[in-house]
């Protein structure tokens, strides 16, 4: 409990919110050419130092105590020594999403804001790498990366993007390792079903949607976007019906991977016109949004899940139907989620014994928690507005929940656990 009392003295003897205070100025203070304001960031900074001071004398470890209470309120400071005292490690690497978790369009103009990308900066001057994991296309990623982050950082070999949510990653500054195209690894049968997906998905499709819809640029994953503005009633409504079209599509593709033989042997006796319904009963029982999506659509399929032949199933098995609220409808790869981009990412990047912050909103993101979860190899946090699965899952283990566009004060409770990690 000795820790405890000394931060309950900490934060009860001195003014740390003023302390604070100087810290953020200081630390986001923005690039000007003036000699005024170069002069009042000085004072600020000369006044900072000197409230640091008396902390640090007046402890033993002051030093790491003063860093503590300049960057974590008291609530955050203490959940960090609760996460010290349940794990005893610090966090070696930080496995980020980026759109509504790093950046928000709700709060902040969908830029990833300067706090945030100060405490990236910081994590990468201790030593801790950096995995951006998201769903995007790789050059979407590198262009905002290297705009708030710098090409420095970002090619100093300790930062890794995971992208379109796990087929490939790019590690700058590692040689033949630099981008590893996961989705090479997967064998004929499924990769010929996401050829067949691509070559007709927009020629397939019904002139109205395909009007109304344009596919995101991925090297692997078929995603459809909608041509209005995300979270639309447009929007909504466009990628619900989009949905049911890729189900049927991936029905067909399914079906037309398997050899007459495969079908012969099931129960269906190869009635492959029954792509669609197969590939609708499959996932709608898998996901209740999808199901939702289908019953508002009236595209319920008269199949049960028991009417799939086995051999359509475990090809179904392994391919991804994902579902964003008037956002986007994506298919991938089970086997190319971003847990597996994220694990590659790591052995590039030689974090041999990861214990990671992984923070993210959507169901892909919960699959890297739930890994860092089983293999004891991590934290999972979590904006306020994520996915009910998402949020009960950071409920369920360690409540890391935080405000929407506020991504900067989960990294400062990391930051926290980290320098009191440094004591032992």
């Amino acid at each position: 409990m000795e820790r405890y009392d000394l931060l309950y003295r900490l934060y009860d003897e001195f003014d740390t919110k003023t302390l604070r205070e100087y810290q953020n100025f200081v630390d986001v203070f923005p690039p000007v050419d003036s000699r005024v304001a170069l002069d009042h960031w000085q004072e600020a900074n000369d006044e900072l130092e000197e409230r640091k001071d008396e902390i640090r004398s007046a402890f033993a470890m002051g030093a790491t105590y003063a860093e503590v209470v300049a960057r974590a309120t008291r609530e955050q400071a203490f959940t960090a020594l609760d996460l010290h005292s349940k794990y005893g490690r610090a966090v070696n690497a930080l496995v980020l999403d980026v759109d509504e978790t790093l950046r928000s369009a709700g709060r902040t103009d969908n830029e990833i804001p300067r706090d945030t990308l100060h405490m990236l900066t910081e994590f990468h001057e201790s030593g801790v790498p950096i995995v951006i994991c998201t769903g995007q296309t790789l050059e979407n990623v590198k262009g905002f990366a290297i705009q708030g982050l710098g090409n420095e950082l970002v090619h100093s070999g300790d930062v890794s993007i995971v992208y379109e949510a796990g087929t490939g990653v790019f590690t700058p500054g590692h040689g033949s390792d630099t981008k590893r195209l996961l989705y090479e690894n997967l064998d004929s049968d499924i990769q010929s079903v996401f050829g067949e997906i691509r070559s007709r998905v927009l020629p397939d499709a019904p002139e109205e949607l395909r009007r109304s819809v344009h596919l995101q640029g991925n090297e692997f994953n078929v995603t459809i976007k909608p041509n209005f503005e995300t979270g639309s009633k447009r929007a909504e409504a466009v990628i619900d019906e989009g949905l049911v079209y890729l189900l049927d599509l991936v029905g067909e593709a399914v079906v037309n991977s398997l050899d007459i033989a495969e079908l012969a042997e099931s129960e269906a006796g190869g009635r492959a016109e029954l792509g669609p319904s197969w590939a609708r009963a499959y996932y709608a029982d898998a996901d209740n949004e999808i199901r939702e999506v289908l019953e508002s659509e009236h595209a319920v399929p008269e199949l049960a899940l028991e009417d799939v032949p086995s051999a359509v199933s475990e090809r179904f098995d392994r391919i991804d139907m994902a579902y964003y609220h008037a956002d986007a409808a994506e298919v991938g790869s089970l086997e190319l989620d971003k847990a597996a981009g994220v694990e590659s990412a790591l052995d590039v990047l030689g974090v041999d014994d990861p214990f990671v912050v992984v923070m993210g909103d959507s169901k892909s993101d919960l699959r890297v928690m739930q890994w860092a979860a089983d293999n004891d190899a991590g934290l999972a946090a979590a904006p306020d507005h994520s996915s009910r699965d998402v949020l009960a899952h950071v409920m369920d283990t360690d409540e890391l929940v935080f405000g929407r566009g506020r991504s900067a004060e989960m990294l400062r409770t990391i930051s926290a656990l980290n320098l009191l990690a440094k004591l032992g």
